[in-house]
């Protein structure tokens, strides 16, 4: 159970904790923000809201602390990681629970969440060795104009404090995402978990602190983003912000001054499908695409745009896969489960609003119970309607026929985001084509799009993002380079003669 066994320390009353210079604590303000539970639609949780001096607290103490953790030894750094990794697993059950009760997600999914993230850390500890542990040597002579009297050293070296926001659809996930490249790369590591989500994310920093990090190197803050938000993303002790969400980020991006930003912001991930495709493959991976966590998902298939002549197949074979999803609470593994909140939903139901007032065919009677909204595919979907751009992040998935290849590449990249998209054919020539057309991070061939496995580079361009992440990619954002230059008195040749 959650706050119990291992984790008593971790809540007060009904509240649960921050957590900073290795101790759960309790905030001076006296508050706490309320967690909803999205089936319920009732408070589940409660976490601590913590103040502006708090958190100038927790940057003290983190850069104290990363003096420290710098110079201990790499592999040490990757036997912690480890340590936690297992800690992590052993304990999925109450992480999962949380990830259930604070964002609806399905028991089963929530379980593999927690696995999957215990895989990602062990993984990054044996990348970071590898990584970190090679530099580079240069001579001066390959220049024009210069002899072999300089010898020049590089390594990466860490940043500093690393501000970690993940958000609620994969809390502990893309926490873990985060917070261990920063780790195994020497940084130390601030995180401000989101309201749905932060007690999973509470129960996974405890796993770190059964570890035996050295204290201060990891925080966990919580509390309202009108409060802290700016002040975290904006304090002159953060070298680096990673941050996962929406729109927020790109409000982040234009305050946060001259630091390194790692910023995945959402995306209307386009499936283009041509006459020639597998439609039943289409089809499955549309339906896997586009109603996994119920579309709250920033890989989620958001719109479909498929060739006139196969439109009604396809529309078909799709539809008949709709029909078995099942549609209840996250405890009973529901393929589809109430979305994050009210607001959620109310923007979901506008964009169908939009679209049936436009005409948009309903492939299913459009049905919602309080913050559940059941699966709706809309067929003859035009780009005059809403649902054609807007990212709804719920279980409503837009069709809109093409009658050229060109057509639908000009849609997609007609899009102010360009997170990932997908096409379905048999000619690899003609994918190619397609994928080096579309303005998208990542192009999947015959499959949805997806942003693991966790190693694979994961990126965005336009409003979907800055930087790339992956775990190779991640330790590398958060180093920077640092050479050392020899200077020798005269030139001097591997294997010459003196």
């Amino acid at each position: 159970m959650a706050g119990n066994g291992v984790f008593v320390d971790i809540i007060e009353g009904d509240v649960f904790k921050y957590y900073s210079e290795g101790e759960w604590k309790k905030s001076a303000s006296g508050k706490s923000v309320a967690i909803i539970n999205p089936t319920t639609r009732k408070t589940q949780y409660k976490v601590q809201a913590c103040t502006q001096e708090e958190v100038n607290k927790v940057m003290e103490v983190a850069k104290a602390a990363q003096k420290s953790w710098a110079k201990t030894p790499l592999w040490k750094r990757a036997e912690l990681l480890h340590k936690a990794a297992a800690i992590l697993k052993e304990h999925k059950a109450p992480i999962a629970e949380c990830l259930v009760k604070e964002i609806a997600k399905p028991a089963k999914d929530a379980v593999t969440e927690v696995v999957r993230s215990g895989d990602l850390v062990s993984y990054t500890a044996e990348e970071g060795v590898r990584i970190l542990g090679e530099g580079k040597f240069l001579v001066s002579d390959s220049f024009p104009g210069n002899e072999r009297t300089k010898y020049c050293l590089t390594s990466k070296i860490p940043l500093g404090v690393i501000l970690a926001i993940p958000p609620f659809n994969y809390p502990v996930n893309l926490a873990v995402s985060k917070i261990a490249p920063a780790l195994i790369a020497g940084n130390s590591l601030v995180l401000k978990p989101p309201t749905q989500g932060a007690v999973a994310c509470l129960h996974m920093v405890h796993c770190f602190h059964l570890a035996g990090f050295p204290k201060g190197l990891i925080s966990c803050v919580t509390g309202k983003g009108s409060e802290i938000g700016d002040f975290l993303t904006m304090h002159p002790g953060v070298h680096c912000i990673s941050f996962t969400g929406g729109d927020t980020g790109v409000a982040i991006s234009k305050k946060a001054g001259m630091i390194p930003l790692q910023m995945e912001l959402g995306g209307k991930d386009a499936c283009i499908v041509l006459e020639d495709a597998d439609l039943d493959l289409a089809a499955g991976s549309i339906v896997k695409g586009g109603f996994s966590y119920s579309g709250q998902r920033c890989t989620a298939v958001k719109v479909v745009l498929v060739m006139e002549s196969v439109a009604d197949a396809l529309v078909e074979k799709v539809n008949a896969k709709v029909a078995k999803l099942t549609v209840g609470p996250p405890e009973e593994d529901c393929d589809i489960t109430p979305v994050v909140s009210e607001s959620s939903a109310n923007f979901i139901e506008g964009l169908v609003m939009d679209a049936k007032q436009k005409n948009a065919t309903f492939c299913q009677q459009y049905k919602r119970e309080g913050n559940l909204i059941w699966p709706l595919l809309l067929d003859n979907v035009r780009p005059d309607m809403r649902i054609a751009w807007e990212e709804p992040f719920g279980p409503v998935l837009p069709v809109i026929r093409i009658n050229s290849v060109e057509e639908g590449i000009h849609h997609c990249n007609a899009s102010n985001f360009g997170l990932q998209g997908c096409v379905f054919t048999k000619d690899i020539n003609k994918a190619i084509l397609i994928s080096d057309a579309m303005e998208t991070g990542t192009v999947q061939i015959n499959s949805a799009p997806a942003r693991g496995p966790d190693h694979f580079p994961f990126q965005g361009i336009k409003d979907s993002g800055i930087g790339s992440q992956g775990i190779t990619n991640s330790i590398n954002m958060m180093t920077k380079v640092k050479t050392t230059v020899i200077n020798l008195p005269t030139p001097s040749y591997t294997m010459g003669k003196l």
